[in-house]
This record gives structure tokens, C-alpha cells and sequence, in this order.
């Protein structure tokens, strides 16, 4: 194949990385101990965890969680992240810290939103993740 190095690289495409290993479940059940608990400490309401196992890829668990106000939720976020570098996890990714009605915050195996109270009941996440949703129905 003709060219050169780079040429043949631009070409191959992007260098894949190795895939991170899953975390193991005590290390997911201490995660969501420190997820929880942050929530709890800045007076977050209506805090839910979700397993996800085995019904999504993104994901294990999602917690969900509300926030009265935008200054609420972005503090929620930002101890959040804290407390989990000072145990031990990785830093996490934020979506929506800004100052909007819902933030997502990326911890890697788990998922976590923060929702105004408005914003939650329209999107409705419980109810599109919840168990029930995978029993079948008998009539």
C-alpha cells in the first residue's frame, strides 16, 4: 500500500483503547454507598438507585435524585465528584452543571441524575428503567 506512516494511520483509523475492567460488584455496591450518601449529605430528595445489570451496556446502576434549585444541583454535582476522588474512584464526567433542570453525572459503571422536581417527573426515568417494565403481564 503506498504512502506514507501517517497516511497509513489517518487511513487505519483512530487507536482503540484497551477496555476498562468492569468493577467488581463490592466496589459498586461501595461506590453507590459514597453516591448515596453525598446525595444525602446536600439534602438531595427522592434519591432511587437502579440496577441495571444486565438491561444496559452504558451502565450497572443509575441513581436519581432531586435537587430544588439550579445552585443545589450544581453544588450536588460538584461534592459528588469530590467524594468520590477522595475515596478512591476516578474523576467523573458532568453534563448540564451549568445551571440547568437536569444533570448528568458519568461515574463510569454508574449513572447519576439530578433532576428539579419538574424535570424528573417529565422525563420520568424511574419508570422506564424500573424492573416491573421487565415482568411480563398476565391477564
Amino acid at each position: 500500500m503506498p504512502g506514507t506512516p501517517r497516511k497509513k494511520a489517518a487511513i487505519a483509523g483512530p487507536r482503540r483503547k484497551k477496555a476498562e475492567p468492569k468493577t467488581t460488584p463490592p466496589e459498586l455496591d461501595r461506590m453507590q454507598s459514597v453516591i448515596v450518601a453525598s446525595l444525602e449529605d446536600d439534602k438531595a430528595e427522592d434519591v432511587v438507585a437502579i440496577d441495571l445489570a444486565g438491561r444496559a451496556s452504558f451502565a450497572d446502576r443509575m441513581v436519581i435524585a432531586t435537587g430544588l434549585a439550579d445552585r443545589q444541583i450544581s453544588a450536588m454535582a460538584t461534592h459528588l465528584n469530590e467524594k468520590l476522588v477522595e475515596s478512591g474512584f476516578k474523576k467523573t464526567r458532568m453534563e448540564g452543571a451549568n445551571g440547568t433542570d437536569w444533570v448528568l453525572i458519568d461515574a463510569g459503571d454508574i449513572i447519576v441524575h439530578l433532576f428539579k422536581p419538574d424535570a424528573r417527573i417529565l422525563y420520568g426515568l424511574e419508570k422506564m428503567w424500573s424492573a416491573d417494565l421487565d415482568e411480563p403481564v398476565e391477564e
